[in-house]
């Protein structure tokens, strides 16, 4: 037989339905519990059970679930009366019983203030009716209400003008982002996964290290500094004059790189390379990438290959390898896709893959590094 302990359990997992049918403004209907457990066979279990189950109805409390009963003439315990359904048959019995009624009372007033405001919001509430109960609406709705007025603030978090406190938005982002992407469609870069960038806001951006590799730019323009780092947005903003970027992914390869003539290095930093996959004066220049001879580091080239179809490798061949390679191992890797590379390089990353072998950059002689360098 059913306990009342099992009961008031699925009477919980029905509240979001519930609430569901708030929101939709539908009458309350009676809440059905499914029981189908036996009555026990025992004499004295079954009458402890069912005594139990009466003393914590609404016929005992004055309150919650509503027993009905059918006379049953069993083997073991005679003509008796079974319940046959469970059910709660008004919303007081049903909040009642679950200890909801606090929580139900704020959900109604919390959906109608935010439907009067944002009526677009209606089909989220409906569906995510716990985050309604579980978050600060006052604060929500002050923070959506800026956004529906300044949709583009290009301010940091912190400067925000909004009357909650900067880490109420820290903490709460992930709420944000439901509502602003329902209430910003137009104004969101859909794209972008990161809330300060989908939602055109200022954040500490990644940083790009580089050096000018010509020292008349870096006195001209950089009162001589040549080992510059700057935040990726601003980076996207530079006008040099230069033909020719050069990629490493070890930064003192970065920081020993020659001189040369209107060129440029830039510390790729592993994966990271790819904050650069906007950098649009980068479409106008020769590109060279040196990654560590490994799966990895082909398979960062395809990455930035991507988005500069026009990059070109170098010191990544058999020869280096064959040459500098001292027994290291690399990691492995389980990628499946079609990597974006040469017939040669994709020979070379097969190779290294299938035998999970590494040369790193700095295992190159320099001097055999100068005599590589693309010109």
């Amino acid at each position: 037989m059913i306990t009342p302990t099992e009961i008031k359990k699925k009477a919980e997992n029905k509240y979001c339905n519930y609430l569901q049918s708030i929101v939709e403004r539908e009458p309350f209907k009676p809440i059905t519990i499914i029981g189908n457990k036996k009555p026990d066979e025992n004499t004295v279990k079954f009458e402890k059970e069912l005594t139990e189950l009466i003393n914590y109805s609404k016929e005992k409390k004055g309150y919650g679930y509503t027993i009905e009963y059918q006379k049953v003439k069993t083997k073991k315990h005679g003509t008796q009366d079974i319940p046959t359904s469970i059910s709660f048959q008004t919303e007081f019995d049903y909040l009642k019983y679950i200890n909801k009624e606090k929580d139900t009372d704020k959900f109604r007033k919390d959906v109608e203030i935010i439907i009067s405001s944002f009526p677009e919001l209606k089909d989220w509430i409906c569906k995510y009716p716990n985050k309604v109960i579980e978050n600060d609406w006052d604060s929500l709705l002050k923070v959506c209400e800026y956004f529906k007025k300044t949709p583009k603030p290009n301010l940091y978090i912190r400067e925000l003008p909004v009357l909650v406190h900067t880490k109420f938005i820290e903490r709460n982002k992930s709420v944000i982002k439901e509502l602003l992407d329902i209430i910003l469609t137009d104004s969101i870069n859909t794209e972008e996964k990161h809330f300060e960038t989908r939602f055109n806001l200022k954040y500490d951006e990644p940083i790009v290290r580089f050096r000018i590799l010509d020292k008349s730019i870096s006195e001209f323009l950089f009162s001589q500094i040549d080992d510059l780092s700057i935040p990726i947005s601003q980076f996207r903003l530079l006008k040099l004059p230069i033909h020719t970027v050069y990629i490493v992914e070890n930064k003192i390869n970065m920081l020993t790189f020659p001189s040369k003539k209107g060129c440029v290095v830039i510390w790729g930093h592993g994966f990271g390379v790819d904050i650069m996959k906007d950098v649009e004066w980068l479409n106008k220049k020769r590109i060279y990438y040196w990654g560590d001879l490994d799966a990895q580091g082909f398979q960062i080239l395809s990455e930035i290959r991507t988005h500069f179809k026009h990059i070109e490798s170098f010191l990544m061949d058999k020869e280096t390898f064959d040459k500098y390679y001292e027994g290291d191992s690399g990691t492995n890797t389980n990628v499946q896709k079609n990597l974006c590379l040469t017939q040669e390089e994709s020979e070379m990353f097969k190779y290294l893959k299938e035998n999970n072998l590494r040369l790193e950059q700095e295992k190159i002689p320099f001097d055999y590094v100068l005599s590589k360098i693309p010109q």
